[in-house]
Formats: structure tokens, sequence, C-alpha cells
């Protein structure tokens, strides 16, 4: 009597990206109006950091890495870990034993500029994906910059709001791609363009 073989079902993943995505984008909408100066930076925008900037984003990172997807991996766990760091940076001098260790303009300077760095990187691989993540990690390589100028520099109001609508329309361009990768696949085709670059 022969053995029995196990039936070995395919499994459909469903797209993360659109949820790293919406995480990113909204998150930094958020943070870049405080930038601008339409509202003082308060602990709304630390929590939309530390929960859907940062944790939504290290959920899509995973799985990202269950599909398969390098890239993907990458950057969400990256940047969901750039948000948990970034909101700590201003949180954690308030804890008892940690008053000490306030962040200086030029440690922050730095932490951007690296973060600008790694970006410009990143920025490499869209290249290969489609033309809207090339916005979004291009403009965000502008936005980092910007921001360690900032930091090490002390420019002023003015610069401080330039570099905060900058970052607004870095996160929209985010938050398009997410509803563009959704819409697309509900409706079966490309409701808003991507962009796809050929190999």
């Amino acid at each position: 009597m022969s053995q029995s073989q196990p039936i070995k079902a395919d499994v459909v993943l469903a797209n993360p990206a659109p949820l790293g995505l919406f995480g990113f984008g909204m998150t930094t909408i958020l943070l870049n109006l405080a930038n601008a100066g339409v509202y003082p930076l308060g602990s709304s925008v630390l929590s939309m950091g530390i929960f859907f900037g940062g944790f939504a984003q290290i959920v899509a990172g995973l799985l990202e890495f269950r599909k398969g997807n390098t890239f993907g991996m990458t950057a969400f766990l990256s940047y969901g870990f750039f948000w948990e760091s970034f909101v700590f940076i201003f949180i954690l001098p308030g804890i008892s034993g940690l008053s000490g260790f306030p962040p200086t303009n030029t440690a922050l300077g730095y932490y951007l500029f690296f973060w600008g760095i790694f970006t410009l990187l990143m920025f490499i691989g869209t290249l290969r994906i489609n033309g809207a993540l090339m916005v979004v990690f291009g403009t965000l390589t502008i936005l980092f910059f910007l921001l360690a100028a900032g930091f090490w520099s002390n420019m002023g109001t003015t610069f401080g709001q330039f570099t905060g609508y900058e970052g607004v329309l870095c996160g929209l361009t985010a938050v398009y791609t997410a509803i563009a990768n959704v819409l697309n696949e509900v409706y079966g085709k490309s409701v808003l363009p991507l962009w796809p670059r050929k190999a």
C-alpha cells in the first residue's frame, strides 16, 4: 500500500507595502506640519511615531521578509526603527537617571545626515522599481539633509518652514503610493499610476 503524500497549498500573501507606506507617510506629514510651524511638536506626533510610523512599518517589514522582498524588508524595518529611535531621543532625557543625556543639535544633525545617506543608497534601488517610489525616496533624501543642515546651522524660522513643507510633500507622495497599491489591486487595473520601471 503506497504512502499518501501531503497536499501542498499555495499560500497567497497580501501586499504589506501599503501598510508601511501609510505608516511612514502619515507620520511624516504630522511631524513636518509641526516643523513648518502649524502646531507645536506634541504627544500626538510622538504617539503616531511610536505606533503607526514605528510598529506598523516594522510589521510591514517582517511581512516583506516573508514574501522574500529584500528591498521592502530593509526599508520598512529600517524606517520603522528610525521612528522608534527618533521618538526615544526626545523622551529618554525625561526619564529618571537619563536627564543628563539630552540630544545636542550637532548630534541630531549627524543622526539625520546618516539617515540621509542611507536613504540616498536606498533611492538607487528604486530606479529599478517604479517612479512613485523614486519620488518618495528622492524627497526623503532631501528632507533628511535639510533637517541635518537646520540642526547644524540654526538657519531660522523661514528655513524650518521650507523644510517642513518639503517633508509634507514627501509624506504625501508616500500616501499616494500606498493608496495606489491598494486601489490598483482592488480594481485589478492601474487606477493610480505607479510608473513601473523597465528592467
